[in-house]
């Protein structure tokens, strides 16, 4: 924990999930599972074999219906995730968990056969109720969940993977986290969490930072025996489950789930690996910028500066606010909300889980962030990142809960441009080119991290997948070899990785969380460049443009949203077109850094 002098204020930012329930034991909870229970039984009752025969008046009154029934289930999964994440190793959290999750697969089961029956619809009557007025505000919905049709079991096939998922794929993704949770990283003879001892390898001081690679590098050894089997079982029950549902490869599934199709995922891909020059280039800019003769690993988020400021609670707050207002009043009053009404987790305590999220919950609630705040300039911008994600969660919520969330491609579009909007502001308010050079570099070094490194990431799972695929079980080393080797193309000879950085794969959530997820990042990020160059060429009624985009939530395809901001998304210039801005960046940097060295 922090100690005194490097408290920052937001120690006591913990959030208030009163608006979902009022603790573990809150009675609402049990009232509400059996009302949840007590509408899916009528749902089904009323509705099941009569989709096919369904007006389309019939079909969104049950939609209507089927809305409220997953808002309301949402809400209790939500309050048992979001208390169980600030404390894994908390046994009453946990066992919220579990039995949330054994009641979201009780009610998937008992509701399934509607998405079935709708996917039995033969496709020109399909097609007239996807595009009937009467449907309108479910037009969307009704058209993605078509993509699934090919890959759909019978129902009984399908509520016997929804039951085998509680003791299977959920219960070890749990396993994972409170493992990591409960791990303590033995560093100058103090026991530190998993963020804890992360957070350092972004301090000034080199040795610092090499012995906190060390204890994240010991502690991850000392896990590998079960991180190996996690990782391995997961990967293996994600082809089970592929190979069920018919899909051609490995990531075909989180594809459809982001509305983006194959070709334009590999295109992305392809984009980036071409461009691994620009990382390079930029990490022996910062060699000579720090110094040294070779930089390793954990020299990568090494600050330029040997003093770091350390920006306490309310100034990050005001920082964001005063971003995120000066663009649009109504971006900024929602954001101030998160504030005044705690819906921020931010205090860095034991058992918390590591990172940074916000969830949405349901629409009839609200957002939260949870994040781990510990002063440093990359934490403001985490803070930015996450109150983009909320306001997004937050504007979008009057499409409802089918239409609400968006497909991770474009899930990243506000919590990026909030990152940008507070970076340039800060960087508009520097005079020294010193500070502007340091603070550029930090910024590129997150730019590079949520591009390159994100898609060098995904360039592993690919390995990890078909290796897993082909050979059968992998070993900690088999998985490690994977994993250095995408690392080393990312890096070329510009960042040396020690044999110790071979075990680093194996702290990644997103790898099981959510298989397939990085490449949204790279996807966000390249998008948001874009973006952002052009409210800056034309800054008249953009704001606007862009809450309206927020407001639309995931109510249609990403490509047509996103034509209205004048985004081309299916271009192949379009990512060219972001990477430019990366060298561009990075030009800036150089130039900086040529005049603070005179």
């Amino acid at each position: 924990m922090a100690n005194r002098k490097n408290r920052t204020g937001a120690e006591q930012i913990n959030w208030d999930l009163s608006d979902l329930y009022e603790g573990v034991e809150d009675p609402r909870i049990q009232q509400d599972k059996q009302r949840i229970r007590d509408l899916a039984d009528q749902f089904s009752k009323k509705y099941r074999t009569m989709v096919l025969d369904f007006s389309p008046a019939e079909m969104r009154e049950a939609l209507s219906e089927y809305e409220k029934i997953h808002d309301l289930s949402g809400r209790v999964g939500a309050f048992a995730y979001l208390i169980w994440t600030t404390n894994t190793e908390d046994a009453t959290y946990g066992k919220l968990v579990q039995e949330m999750n054994e009641f979201s697969s009780e009610i998937s089961q008992k509701l399934v056969f509607f998405d079935l029956e709708w996917l039995d619809m033969e496709e020109a009557l399909a097609a007239n109720f996807i595009h009937h007025p009467e449907l309108a505000r479910y037009r969307h919905y009704l058209e993605t969940s078509r993509q699934f049709k090919p890959h759909k079991l019978d129902e009984k096939e399908e509520q016997l993977l929804s039951a085998k998922s509680v003791t299977g794929s959920r219960a070890w993704i749990r396993y994972f986290d409170e493992t990591l949770g409960a791990a303590r990283f033995e560093l100058d003879g103090q026991l530190l969490t998993e963020q804890e001892v992360l957070s350092k390898i972004h301090e000034p001081d080199r040795q610092l930072r090499k012995r906190a690679a060390e204890s994240v590098t010991a502690k991850l050894k000392d896990l590998s025996r079960s991180t190996t089997f996690v990782f391995n079982t997961l990967v293996a029950d994600k082809y089970t489950n592929d190979k069920f549902r018919n899909f051609p490869g490995w990531i075909t599934g989180r594809n459809l789930s982001n509305e983006i199709s194959d070709e334009s995922v590999e295109s992305l891909i392809q984009s980036v690996t071409s461009r691994y020059d620009l990382p390079q280039r930029f990490y022996n800019l910062k060699k000579r910028l720090l110094g040294l003769e070779e930089l390793m690993e954990y020299d990568r988020y090494a600050p330029i500066e040997e003093t770091v400021t350390r920006i306490n609670w309310t100034e990050a707050k005001g920082m964001v606010l005063d971003s995120y207002s000066r663009f649009h009043p109504e971006l900024g009053g929602i954001a101030s909300r998160f504030f005044d009404n705690n819906w921020i987790d931010a205090a860095i305590k034991p058992g918390k889980r590591g990172g940074a999220y916000s969830a949405g919950t349901v629409p009839s609630a609200h957002p939260y962030v949870f994040m781990n705040y510990d002063g440093k300039i990359r934490d403001v911008q985490t803070l930015a990142h996450e109150l983009g994600h909320g306001v997004h969660q937050y504007l979008s919520r009057d499409q409802g809960v089918l239409q609400a969330h968006t497909p991770l491609t474009t899930a990243e579009t506000a919590s990026v441009f909030g990152e940008m909007l507070v970076f340039q502001n800060i960087l508009k308010s520097m005079q020294d080119p010193k500070e502007q050079l340091s603070l550029l570099v930090g910024k590129i070094d997150d730019t590079i991290a949520t591009v390159f490194r994100q898609i060098s990431m995904n360039r592993f799972e690919d390995a990890l997948h078909r290796a897993r695929r082909m050979e059968g079980e992998l070993t900690t080393g088999r998985i490690s070899e994977l994993w250095i080797r995408t690392q080393k193309e990312l890096y070329g000879s510009s960042v040396t990785l020690t044999p110790d950085y071979e075990i680093w794969w194996s702290y990644i959530p997103h790898f099981i969380h959510t298989p397939g997820y990085v490449y949204a990042y790279a996807f966000g990020e390249l998008l948001v460049l874009a973006l952002y160059e052009q409210y800056t060429r034309k800054p008249d009624g953009f704001s606007d443009k862009y809450m309206d985009l927020l407001k639309a939530g995931g109510s249609d395809w990403p490509e047509n949203l996103l034509a209205k901001m004048d985004m081309d998304i299916n271009s192949v210039d379009f990512w060219k077109n972001g990477l430019h801005t990366i060298e561009t960046m990075i030009q800036q940097a150089e130039t900086l850094a040529g005049q603070v060295q005179k």
